[in-house]
């Protein structure tokens, strides 16, 4: 595809407008929307699950001038602009790098969000909204009845990688719950809305246990393994929209 130069205002706004950015509450720190800006020009867009000094780099060196993200910039709250943040920040503005970020309204998009991209990859039928949490549902369930095996089997093979599981439920499936990213805290609540398999990113050790003790399926598929699926499938459709080529950029946590 041949490249062109859109306004930043202009992919922005889009941005803004496709994801609901203003109406989604989300945790203080997120800060959706662009969270940096460049000399006002696009490019080429890139896709990252984190905006780290890492993925900067890597945008940078693919000549990258809109890097969309799940995590933004600011995770750890308001801090002063030195060291390890004022590296991070330096590097992205000396790059002419901006910086936009979603991250609830990207988990529970219905159409690019990564509940849903991930419920499609493991083929679970009718994807239903559950665990109503911040005034909304964050996750999507599905009343399947499903060899807890072919459930891992399909999960393995749509992520690229081992998941964990505490096989504690029924062998065979009967209402799935999915909640990307980290999650697992929040178990007993999935298990009270009826939910016998529980996929999720990664929790706390003491949810082993409490699987047990709640007899469910409890499966960490990796936070980062299964938030990539928004980025990319946001800036595919938006490289498309605007005529932008767009490239992905890789950097596992393994978590």
């Amino acid at each position: 595809m041949e490249s062109h130069t859109l306004n930043l205002s202009t992919i922005h706004s889009g941005l803004d407008a496709y994801l609901n950015i203003g109406e989604i509450r989300d945790y203080p720190n997120a800060l959706n929307g662009l969270q940096l800006e460049n000399n006002g020009r696009v490019t080429r867009l890139g896709a990252a699950v984190d905006a780290s000094l890492a993925t900067i780099e890597l945008a940078i060196a693919q000549q990258v001038d809109l890097l969309l993200v799940h995590h933004g910039l600011f995770w750890g709250g308001v801090t002063p602009v030195v060291g390890r943040h004022f590296q991070k920040l330096k590097r992205a503005i000396s790059g002419n790098l901006a910086i936009y970020s979603a991250h609830l309204p990207l988990d529970i998009h219905p159409e690019i969000g990564n509940n849903m991209l991930l419920a499609q990859t493991l083929q679970l039928p009718d994807p239903e909204p559950f665990f109503f949490q911040m005034g909304r549902n964050l996750g999507i369930a599905s009343k399947v009845a499903m060899e807890r095996d072919q459930l891992v089997a399909r999960l393995e093979s749509g992520l690229g990688g081992k998941i964990w599981i505490c096989a504690a439920g029924p062998q065979k499936t009967r209402r799935i719950g999915i909640v990307t990213g980290g999650a697992g805290s929040k178990l007993e609540k999935a298990a009270d809305e009826g939910i016998d398999t529980f996929i999720t990113g990664e929790g706390p050790h003491h949810t082993f246990a409490l699987a047990e003790e709640l007899r469910v399926n409890l499966i960490y598929a990796g936070h980062y393994a299964t938030e990539t699926f928004g980025v990319c499938a946001l800036a595919e459709m938006f490289s498309v929209k605007y005529d932008l080529p767009w490239c992905f950029l890789d950097h596992p946590s393994r978590l």
